[in-house]
């Protein structure tokens, strides 16, 4: 497992966003359990969690709890293992994503987490989604706030643009590390947003980064190798002899060092196969094929 830096520390450079073990759809405790197990058994040393991530009108923090209950099930080492969640996002009933940005719920939603979690300390609490009805720098103010209470350890921004990273950078200094947006071959508007990253010393994690390329290596016929957006994905994965999501798993990789992809997964050999995109070096004609397939998109 390669690695990648997100502030002071070197954590593997696939991650795993654990969200689809808590919402819609989501698979058994024992499978759920046995997926994070398995990242962990591939290298993977970063988990992306939040709050929000639970069924709609259930209590928050399910899949914080799932994380938690994970590590301290693990048979092997956990010490190295960095748990990134995040605040600022709710669940209603009727299954929509609400925002709140208020410091005060801010800094209630972190403590609540770190309770969950059973750590000292959070290790990288990030704002979920800038409120509009809040100020941003409001919102950022309350993750300097606990910054300095020493409640969390590293800030970072979720779904924010150039000008609001700049901004929480103005407020947040050296302790802000990380930018999470989404960001895919199928969509690349954050791309001002991933090079504003790179000129930082941020580190870039996209959320949904396999959007546009199906699992059809692991969860049947495909629905894209014929889209000549994705084809191209799927054609060097088959050169190759592994699977596409391998294949634009290690394309992200290559855009950028500050780069660090948290592909979701809601079974074990899903992430086993996003892991060993880590270690999957692409040639520069197959990136130039790449590129030139996802400049398409839109």
């Amino acid at each position: 497992m390669r690695h990648r830096t997100l502030g002071p520390h070197r954590v593997s450079a696939i991650g795993l966003g654990v969200m689809p073990l808590s919402i819609e759809g989501r698979p058994d405790d024992r499978r759920a359990l046995a997926t994070v197990h398995a990242a962990l058994d591939s290298g993977v040393t970063l988990l992306d969690t939040a709050d929000s991530y639970h069924l709609p009108g259930a209590e928050p923090g399910h899949n914080e709890l799932l994380v938690a209950r994970a590590l301290a099930a693990y048979g092997g080492d956990t010490d190295r293992v960095l748990v990134a969640t995040k605040g600022g996002r709710g669940r209603p009933a009727d299954g929509s994503w609400t925002v709140n940005g208020d410091p005060r719920h801010l800094k209630a939603a972190a403590e609540a987490s770190l309770r969950r979690l059973g750590v000292e300390a959070i290790s990288l609490y990030q704002l979920h989604k800038p409120d509009p009805s809040v100020p941003f720098e409001e919102s950022v103010g309350a993750l300097r706030e606990l910054l300095d209470e020493g409640k969390i350890r590293m800030a970072g921004v979720s779904n924010t643009d150039a000008d609001q990273i700049r901004t929480a950078r103005r407020i947040l200094g050296e302790q802000l590390v990380s930018v999470q947006n989404r960001y895919s071959p199928a969509v690349r508007d954050s791309e001002a947003e991933l090079r504003l990253c790179a000129e930082l010393g941020l580190a870039f994690l996209p959320w949904s980064p396999l959007g546009g390329i199906s699992r059809s290596s692991l969860d049947g016929p495909s629905r894209t190798q014929d889209d000549p957006r994705f084809g191209a994905f799927h054609a060097v994965a088959d050169a190759r002899g592994v699977s596409p999501q391998q294949v634009c798993l290690a394309w992200l990789l290559a855009r950028f060092p500050a780069v660090l992809p948290i592909p979701g997964a809601s079974r074990p050999e899903t992430i086993r196969d996003s892991a060993a995109a880590a270690d999957l070096v692409l040639g520069a004609e197959e990136l130039a094929r790449l590129d030139g397939a996802t400049a398409r998109v839109g």
